[in-house]
C-alpha cells in the first residue's frame, strides 16, 4: 500500500510541477497582452484626442489673447457710455468669453484651468481698481487709465499663455 501511495506521489509530484509552471507561464503570458492592448488602445486614443486637445488649447489661447485689457479696450470701444457702464461692458465682454471657452475645461490639465480662471478674475479685479480711481471721471479716462496702467506692467494674460504653451510642449 505505501509502494503504491509513493508510485502515486512519484507520478503526480512532476505533473503538479508541471502544472504550476505553465500555470505561471500562461498568466504571465495573458498578463502581458492584456498590457500590450491596453497600450495599444490607449496608443490610439491619444493619437485622435490630440488634435482636439490641441485646439482647446489654441482656443485658450485666444481666449486670453482677447482679454487682455489691451486688446480689450482698443476692441469695446466706450462711445456715449458712462465710467460704470463701459467697466461693467468689458468685464460682461471678459465673461462672455469666458463661458464660451468653458468647455475647453475638459481637455486641459486642472492646474491650467485653475490659472485660466485665476488670470480671468485678476483681468477682471484689475480693471475694476483703475475705475475706482478718483481721477477717472468718464469712459474715455477709464479706458485710457487701464491702457496706462498696463503698460507699466506684465498682463496676468502673458503669464498664463507661458504657462499654456510649456503645458503644450509637455505634451511631445
Amino acid at each position: 500500500m505505501q509502494d503504491s501511495i509513493f508510485s502515486l506521489f512519484q507520478t503526480l509530484l512532476p505533473a503538479f510541477i508541471v502544472a504550476v509552471i505553465a500555470y505561471y507561464f500562461l498568466s504571465s503570458f495573458m498578463k502581458n497582452e492584456e498590457r500590450r492592448r491596453r497600450f495599444i488602445t490607449v496608443r490610439e486614443s491619444q493619437a485622435k484626442s490630440l488634435p482636439t486637445r490641441m485646439a482647446a488649447y489654441e482656443r485658450l489661447v485666444l481666449f486670453l489673447e482677447r482679454i487682455k485689457p489691451a486688446s480689450l479696450v482698443v476692441r469695446t470701444k466706450p462711445g456715449n457710455m458712462t465710467k460704470a457702464d463701459y467697466e461693467q461692458t468689458l468685464i460682461a465682454a471678459i465673461e462672455l468669453e469666458f463661458e464660451h471657452n468653458i468647455a475647453q475645461q475638459v481637455y486641459v490639465s486642472e492646474e491650467c484651468w485653475n490659472v485660466i480662471r485665476a488670470v480671468k478674475n485678476t483681468t477682471i479685479q484689475q480693471i475694476r481698481q483703475v475705475s475706482m480711481s478718483h481721477k477717472v471721471a468718464t469712459a474715455d479716462a477709464l479706458r485710457e487709465a487701464i491702457l496706462n496702467d498696463l503698460m507699466d506692467k506684465r498682463a496676468p494674460s502673458a503669464t498664463a499663455i507661458s504657462f499654456l504653451k510649456a503645458e503644450v510642449n509637455d505634451l511631445f
